[in-house]
């Protein structure tokens, strides 16, 4: 009788109708490096959306870093099946994907530049450490844009394996903004932000649309509003850290969703930083396009019709990651 019963629930685990996508992760491994706020969130997100059979976690502080790893075991039986291990930095080289969020994190007063020179040390040091790695590596440690760069220059590796985060949490931000302010689902919201991750991104409005309407013909939307949206959008990351002292929740989700998304070769149009090839105006720039990203990492990248103000806005973003790249590149 037992025996017919466990046959039983073997055939029903097979059964086209069951969900499988918990077994899409089998002998996948992500690696997190800097188990702070944000790498914390990460790996959390990371668990819970099945992207990995197993996370690695990495810190410094290598107590901090265990401590993470056996509170994240613990909770086993409320995410899809994986271990959660703690590990030095040499261990990740045989891991699929690499998530770096180590690194110092802004205060309210401080744009997300002026954690530049302090955080381009120690991305500069990762890259070096990971000029042997196979995998791809997600930057998502501020500044973004010009850390990508750093770290991509350091490690050597192809440019399209080395993604930042870019504004794909803006992205998110635009949306949720604009389906509460329309009273529509975020996820019927199609419109980006892209260039820095920063106070220069760009809101693309000219191509704005929910449910094939552009967001311009609605008859409750004025122009007023688009600037009181960019500015919710773009200082969103202050207002969060003023009150708790970082941004973790939103940008974990998002990591998660690019790995996952990622690792499955889903080949989604994302917002995603990588260093620039090929693209007219922004070769040797870091910054957000909408990216075809697969296994194979960020690739063809996609430049959005703009209008005229947009265009000249990208223009002035890429001059402000030059110029930052720049002051920690003397001579480059």
């Amino acid at each position: 009788m037992e025996r017919a019963f466990w046959t039983t629930v073997q055939r029903a685990c097979r059964s086209p109708g069951i969900d499988e996508t918990w077994t899409m992760a089998k002998n996948t491994s992500i690696g997190i490096v800097g188990t702070g706020w944000v790498g914390a969130s990460v790996a959390i997100s990371t668990l819970h959306n099945a992207a990995a059979q197993e996370v690695l976690v990495h810190d410094r502080n290598r107590e901090l870093a265990e401590g993470e790893a056996m509170d994240l075991s613990h909770g086993a039986s409320f995410y899809p099946s994986a271990r959660v291990r703690s590990v030095e930095l040499d261990e990740m080289l045989d891991s699929d994907a690499v998530v770096i969020t180590a690194g110092r994190g802004g205060t309210a007063d401080e744009s997300r530049l002026e954690l530049v020179r302090e955080n381009a040390r120690i991305l500069g040091e990762l890259g070096e450490h990971f000029r042997a790695y196979r995998g791809t590596v997600v930057i998502v440690t501020n500044p973004v844009d010009v850390l990508t760069y750093v770290f991509q220059r350091e490690s050597g590796l192809p440019a399209q394996r080395v993604i930042g985060t870019g504004t794909m949490l803006d992205t998110t931000r635009l949306r949720q903004v604009l389906g509460r302010e329309l009273e529509v689902d975020p996820r019927s919201v199609h419109a980006q932000v892209i260039g820095e991750h920063g106070d220069s991104e760009v809101c693309v409005w000219s191509s704005a649309v929910v449910g094939g309407t552009r967001i311009r013909d609605w008859p409750v939307w004025a122009p007023h509003r688009e600037r009181e949206v960019e500015t919710e959008v773009r200082e969103a990351a202050y207002r969060i850290i003023e009150r708790k002292g970082a941004t973790n929740h939103a940008i974990g989700l998002v990591t998660a969703n690019l790995l996952r998304g990622m690792l499955r070769n889903e080949r989604r149009v994302l917002t995603v930083s990588r260093v620039q090839e090929g693209v007219s105006d922004f070769d040797g720039v870091a910054l957000s396009l909408p990216t075809i990203v697969g296994a194979d990492g960020a690739g063809e990248v996609i430049i959005p019709a703009l209008d005229e103000n947009e265009l000249a806005a990208l223009d002035r973003s890429a001059d402000v990651l030059r110029k930052a790249i720049a002051s920690i590149s003397p001579g480059r």
